[in-house]
């Protein structure tokens, strides 16, 4: 009786297959579609490709405190902080992330860098083409990640006083 059970199970699940296989195929029109995803749809919880954010006066949110690379299990960001002066601004903190590399050969995507941010400075975006036949091209840098001034913000480096005196 169980030679007829299982031959009736493996009759049902090949009528599936082959119902499918005469329906036609629905597929996404990437990479011709139209945009900047070119017809890729994402969920909004997608993981891709880490940003840096920076705050409403341009600043990086950065405060080099290595928490990410710390919470990191496949040890994939590198990070070398210095420090901020009165000249020379890059974040609102003390410190900031001199050197900010993440190693994309090594990446997991997993997002406890995300969650382990206190300054809520490094997000994952929706960007999804990362392949490259060349692994040292999948080691991003700080300039690669972080994310453009926003417009009428002061650059970093500069003050209030520059920019009056260029009025």
């Amino acid at each position: 009786m169980s030679v007829v059970k299982n031959i009736a199970g493996i009759a049902k699940g090949m009528s599936i297959t082959f119902k499918e296989m005469l329906q036609p195929s629905e597929v996404e029109n990437y990479p011709d579609g139209p945009g900047p995803m070119r017809g890729a749809i994402f969920q909004e919880r997608f993981r891709g490709k880490h940003q840096l954010q920076r705050d409403e006066n341009g600043l990086e949110k950065c405060v080099a405190c290595f928490l990410c690379a710390a919470a990191c299990p496949s040890n994939c960001i590198y990070i070398e902080a210095a420090e901020n002066t009165e000249e020379q601004r890059i974040s609102s903190a003390e410190r900031y992330a001199k050197v900010y590399n993440i190693d994309y050969n090594r990446c997991i995507f997993c997002g406890y860098c995300v969650e382990a941010c206190p300054t809520d400075a490094i997000t994952h975006g929706h960007g999804f083409e990362l392949a490259s036949l060349n692994a040292t091209n999948l080691v991003m840098r700080k300039e690669d990640l972080l994310m453009p001034t926003p417009a009428g913000a002061l650059k970093p480096g500069s003050s209030e006083d520059q920019v009056e005196l260029l009025s």
